[in-house]
């Protein structure tokens, strides 16, 4: 008896000896089932965004001498160059003109008010002859009206005819240089300070970006942008008489005022139109304390020199709706990113360094064209925004390869 009992022994231990190993074979097999997907490459999405080029930017050819201002009021340009109090000479006229019309409002087409000039009229001008003051010739009795004496006042920078101007509006010089600085100070022009009705006296000072923005106030004015537009005015005894302002009628150029003293060296306000983005812009360049030559002639092409330098440099991103600028997908479902609506800005290099950004959406799931999937940045002073979709529809990743 005791051999068969030995043998079933025997048998069952051999039975749960295989069990155990078909029992581990098939948990090891299951482990492998699972690692398997885990062997092969994951199912990642990525994105591609493409490099947008944009020019480098440019300098603003500033004088090398003196002191001096861009100012453009309608893209919210004031840029200055060694600004500093200076003697401003006959700038101080642009003061005297916006005094005048604060007083005495003028419309294009009207005369205004008129006054008779005295003796004393004639002998001040005959001073003014004497000391080279910048002047036209009057004679006892003529008549001048507003209109008349701002024309001379601000093409051919009749000295005499700002003191006219002071007793036609406020009855004297000593009244009318107080208003014209208590009017600097509630423009905010804080550097600026007039001694005199006309900038021959040195005491006269301001700074380049001060005369920008006086200028740009007053030539808000439609009477005054077609005074200074002119290259010449003819007036009842002096005759025709030409600007002093350098290249009126010339690249655009329409005004608006220049000076020169011993003290104050040249100095020049020019105002240039320009075309940006389907609008009219005016920009206004100032140069104080140029020197050399006659003075105005160094002055009017270093502030040439300045708006050119800035207009040239004019340039222009366009991407059309569709253009490709990157790519989303996962694997080999890949689309191209594209751009839902046109874009074109224009921009001046000197002035502004653009920077551009594109940005996708890495989320995991499907996109048809119409979907946002990012947006491109555009910043050249300026943002833009645009929204990006995809070229085609790609399908969204499977649910293994979700889990993966």
């Amino acid at each position: 008896m005791a051999r068969p009992l030995r043998r079933r022994a025997f048998f069952g231990l051999f039975t749960r000896s295989v069990s155990v190993i078909i029992g581990v074979a098939l948990a090891g097999g299951l482990v492998v089932a699972m690692q398997q997907p885990l062997m092969n490459q994951p199912s990642t999405s990525t994105t591609s965004p493409n490099t947008v080029a944009i020019p480098s930017a440019t300098s603003i050819a500033w004088p090398s001498g003196g002191s001096a201002a861009l100012v453009i009021p309608s893209l919210g340009v004031q840029r200055t160059w060694q600004d500093r109090v200076a003697p401003i000479a006959s700038l101080t006229k642009l003061m005297t003109a916006y005094v005048v019309l604060e007083r005495l409002p003028l419309v294009s087409g009207a005369s205004g008010p008129c006054l008779t000039v005295t003796s004393a009229d004639v002998l001040n001008y005959d001073a003014m002859v004497a000391t080279n003051q910048s002047s036209a010739a009057v004679a006892r009795g003529e008549v001048l009206c507003e209109s008349t004496l701002l024309d001379g006042l601000l093409i051919h920078s009749a000295n005499n005819f700002a003191t006219l101007l002071a007793n036609l509006t406020w009855g004297g010089t000593t009244a009318f240089v107080a208003r014209m600085n208590a009017e600097a100070l509630a423009l905010g022009l804080t550097h600026t300070h007039y001694a005199d009705v006309s900038g021959y006296d040195a005491g006269s000072v301001s700074t380049a970006l001060d005369q920008g923005r006086l200028a740009s106030l007053l030539m808000q004015s439609p009477l005054v942008r077609a005074i200074v537009d002119q290259s010449s005015v003819t007036l009842p005894v002096a005759g025709t008489l030409g600007s002093y302002t350098p290249f009126v009628g010339v690249d655009n150029v329409v005004g608006v005022k220049s000076g020169r003293t011993n003290a104050a060296g040249g100095c020049d306000v020019m105002a240039m139109t320009f075309e940006l983005n389907g609008r009219s812009h005016l920009a206004y360049a100032v140069v104080l304390g140029a020197r050399g030559g006659d003075l105005l002639g160094p002055a009017g092409n270093e502030a040439l020199a300045i708006e050119q330098s800035v207009l040239n440099s004019v340039t222009s991103l366009h991407l059309a709706r569709g253009a490709v600028v990157g790519t989303l997908g996962w694997n080999d479902h890949r689309t191209n990113v594209v751009v839902s609506a046109p874009l074109t800005v224009q921009w001046f290099t000197a002035l502004h360094t653009a920077n551009v950004s594109v940005s996708i959406d890495a989320e995991r799931r499907g996109v048809v064209p119409g979907d946002v999937v990012g947006w491109l940045d555009l910043n050249e002073g300026t943002p833009h925004r645009v929204a990006l979709t995809v070229a085609r529809a790609v399908a969204p990743p499977t649910l293994i390869q979700r889990l993966r």
